[in-house]
């Protein structure tokens, strides 16, 4: 099983490994994932055909009893609260429940404009969200907003290619600590490409991109992307070999430091 933990001070237990929706996996893929312990997924209106079987998976554990047993997080991009509010309906009714755990605002290249961030928080109140989230490519965003506090969450990049929030992010979570969760651990597929690798450097799997993101304790949740039940159980055999030795970690910085280049 995976470890859990409290999502920054939400108070919402989640699985270090989360799992996003738009890879378009069958239903059983998901199931397969909370079998295992992964219990949060990031999922989206936006994400036309690709979708539906998230949605029956959820669907269905609400007829089953279960919808306690997922963490939703709901990737929203409308920068309004007319259009949010639209927004975040249709995904209730497509999904079939009443609340979603996490209503992720992005993508923000800035801070969210007021209304946005009151938005937000009205829909926090009314207990239609239990956290709110957001999605940046913008380091510099991130540490303003957790001394703001209006934001409960953090999807943020990070892995082996693109490591700055060692420098910018993870030094400032002492006083506050919200929860992060890191997205792309593969850097867009170029960790896993042959011809990316310097010379003579055997390729990483990508779980071996997961165990190098999971290894900083300050990353709450890593997103996996899976398109079927192979690909999920490839990934998940890399992860039991548990955090990476420092020889592991050398090797993928250096990896990532000639991607980088």
């Amino acid at each position: 099983m995976i470890e859990k933990r409290k999502l920054g001070s939400t108070g919402i237990e989640v699985a270090r490994i989360g799992i996003s929706s738009s890879f378009g996996a069958h239903a059983d893929v998901f199931r397969a994932a909370l079998d295992r312990g992964c219990n949060y997924f990031n999922w989206g209106t936006f994400i036309k055909g690709r979708s539906s079987a998230f949605k029956d998976f959820i669907r269905q554990l609400s007829r089953e009893g279960k919808r306690q047993e997922v963490v939703i997080g709901l990737l929203s991009y409308s920068h309004s609260a007319l259009l949010g509010d639209r927004f975040l309906k249709s995904a209730l009714t497509q999904l079939g429940t009443d609340y979603v755990d996490g209503l992720i605002l992005g993508y923000y290249p800035k801070r969210p404009p007021q209304r946005v961030i009151d938005w937000a928080a009205k829909v926090k109140q009314s207990g239609l969200v239990r956290a709110i989230g957001l999605t940046t490519h913008n380091r510099d965003v991130v540490v303003p907003l957790i001394e703001e506090g209006s934001i409960d969450y953090f999807h943020i990049r990070y892995n082996a290619v693109h490591r700055g929030a060692e420098q910018d992010i993870f030094p400032h979570l002492q006083s506050k600590r919200p929860g992060l969760v890191s997205f792309t651990a593969t850097s867009w597929g170029q960790l896993i490409k042959q011809k990316k690798m310097p010379p003579n450097t055997p390729l990483p799997s990508a779980g071996d991109c997961y165990r190098f993101v999971l290894t900083r304790d300050e990353i709450d949740v890593c997103m996996m992307g899976v398109r079927d039940l192979t690909m999920f159980e490839d990934n998940m055999k890399v992860l039991e070999k548990g955090p990476m030795t420092p020889e592991e970690l050398d090797r993928m910085r250096a990896i990532g430091d000639h991607i980088y280049r």
